[in-house]
């Protein structure tokens, strides 16, 4: 292993810098020449690969984004597409990568490695904290204090006015940031894609809230619940409880991917991307570098691709007592 090369895919996330750092620093601390690749899989079908310093990295830590750019490609979903890729690879000799990213990103490096045996590391860069083989995902907790400053203030106005509101939250397919940022702003109800919340559990809540002199109530929803999005929930409920209450509704979006990464993020992701440095030295390949337990572990990508990861129990549990 003498030439690696990383890159960053899908969505961005808090912390995806830091990641890309640590690479670069751990990889030219071992002695390895290390590359960059511009807009993940599109810059390694066009050839957009560029040797990477310790300076090229310098101020990075704090930043949001990715240095790196990111895209989406369909043509790596070509066999044409990842020939490209692999010729343009092999041009400057490289013997390993580094994929930064989600289920997305490590789906297209399994098919890339089943075809071509590139020995490739995933570091998990997702806000949504949904990859099985890590406790937590780079971007997580940064998106969680996001929606919880967001929260707060949106609790205060809600406070004033005697207001319900609806506030939803990224997680198409997990339930992670609305459960915690809940529980972290006292949300009297969660909707998550994980279990499902009868819309009559809802307006039984909220009436309830009301007749003990509720002044305010807070409903954190999963973009992905299968109730739907906030806004059509809340037309629902609305078309129930009449008058009675003073329903709104804000959709965060993606202001959640972006702004300074939390120092946890940044130490995550700088454990990580060692930990994908490293493994790719040791034999590693086609795994993602997770942390269980705080330990570095490497799950293969097919796992981190088909596992669910499921949210615990005990804290969809704690979002019930703690709202009564």
């Amino acid at each position: 292993m003498k030439k690696i090369a990383v890159y960053t895919s899908g969505g961005d996330a808090p912390g995806m810098n830091a990641c890309i750092r640590a690479v670069v620093r751990g990889a030219i601390y071992h002695g390895l020449k290390v590359y960059g690749i511009r807009r993940g899989y599109n810059g390694m079908i066009s050839g957009d690969i560029f040797e990477m310093t310790s300076s090229s990295v310098s101020n990075i830590v704090q930043r949001g984004g990715t240095i790196l750019k990111s895209a989406r490609s369909k043509e790596f979903l070509t066999p044409e597409g990842r020939k490209k890729a692999y010729d343009n690879l092999v041009k400057l000799e490289i013997d390993g990568l580094v994929a930064i990213g989600g289920n997305g990103t490590f789906t297209g490096a399994e098919v890339f490695y089943n075809e071509y045996q590139l020995p490739t590391v995933g570091c998990p860069g997702t806000i949504d904290n949904d990859l099985y083989g890590t406790d937590y995902t780079i971007g997580f907790d940064s998106a969680v204090n996001t929606s919880l400053e967001a929260i707060d203030k949106i609790r205060d106005t809600a406070d004033s006015h005697d207001r319900v509101f609806f506030i939803e939250v990224m997680g198409r397919d997990s339930g992670y940031i609305a459960v915690q940022s809940g529980i972290g702003g006292g949300a009297e109800i969660v909707m998550v894609p994980e279990t499902h919340t009868p819309l009559k559990k809802v307006v039984s809540s909220l009436k309830d809230g009301w007749r003990r002199s509720k002044s305010s109530s807070i409903v954190v929803v999963a973009e992905g619940d299968e109730e739907g999005h906030a806004t059509e929930i809340a037309e629902k409920i609305k078309a129930q409880v009449g008058d009675k209450l003073d329903i709104r509704v804000t959709t965060l979006g993606h202001v959640q991917r972006g702004g300074s990464p939390t120092a946890y993020d940044r130490i995550l992701a700088s454990r990580m991307g060692l930990a994908a440095v490293e493994g790719l030295m040791s034999g590693q390949k086609n795994v993602m570098a997770g942390i269980i337990n705080n330990e570095v572990v490497y799950t293969p990508f097919i796992d981190t691709i088909k596992k669910a990861k499921p949210i615990h129990d005990d804290l969809l549990r704690m979002v019930h007592i703690l709202s009564i």
